[in-house]
């Protein structure tokens, strides 16, 4: 994309494990797509490895059992803080199962650049709820994510569950500083009905160079690829 930085770009991979089914596929597609961190949706956080493919486990929500959770190469970054970031609850986490924390974020240093970073993991609240509940959601977690470092460069990955009416959700992120693009291909495929782009990157302070959808596993969500340059 124009504009890019000629620092080197971080690459992170987003991935829902459909109720944790996903897990064993870890190591793999740590191995396959090199990433420097990986950020998870829907993982069973007792029951999560401490590493995956040679990246170490950061920090995993804690209220909720399918919850967030992110790993990054301790040989490229080195952990500085996390927060997990509690939402408005959507009437499906009110009736079903309480999700508290829907954003996990870290605030990584690069060794090599000797400069810090924010990278989120999102997941938004289901399609029961209403597109304002969670334009509502990401904007409050957000704001919250900022607290681990105002104005350091933020990228969000991850679950935003927003197939219709996408271009509402780019507006309202760009009001509140951000980029939203989209995966090259449709991430979602379990539902006919409900098929469609579903897993997003979200940046402030990064050049996103490209969101690239990879071979799908045993999730009903296919993997994002993202890669992109600090500014």
């Amino acid at each position: 994309m124009p504009g890019a930085s000629t620092v080197e770009p971080v690459r992170i991979i987003s991935y829902n494990l459909r109720k944790h089914r996903a897990v064993h596929e870890l190591d793999a597609l740590v191995a396959a797509h090199d990433p420097d961190v990986l950020c998870l949706q829907e993982g069973d956080t007792a029951s999560l490895p401490d590493t995956a493919g040679g990246l170490v486990l950061a920090h995993t929500t804690q209220q909720n059992r399918l919850g967030l959770a992110i790993y990054y190469r301790a040989s490229a970054f080195n952990l500085v803080d996390m927060a997990a970031v509690s939402v408005k609850k959507s009437l499906h986490d009110r009736v079903l199962r309480p999700a508290h924390e829907r954003l996990l974020g870290v605030r990584l240093r690069d060794i090599d650049a000797g400069r810090d970073l924010l990278i989120a993991s999102l997941h938004a609240a289901p399609l029961t709820a209403r597109n304002a509940l969670r334009r509502d959601q990401i904007r409050a977690a957000l704001s919250e994510l900022s607290e681990l470092g105002w104005g350091l460069p933020q990228l969000i990955v991850g679950d935003f569950n927003y197939p219709v009416f996408k271009e509402r959700l780019s507006e309202h992120m760009r009001d509140v500083g951000y980029e939203l693009v989209m995966s090259d291909q449709h991430t979602y495929t379990r539902y006919r009905v409900f098929r469609g782009f579903y897993d997003f990157a979200a940046a402030s302070g990064f050049v996103v160079e490209s969101v690239r959808t990879l071979p799908q596993g045993e999730s009903d969500h296919l993997p994002i690829l993202v890669t992109a340059h600090p500014q």
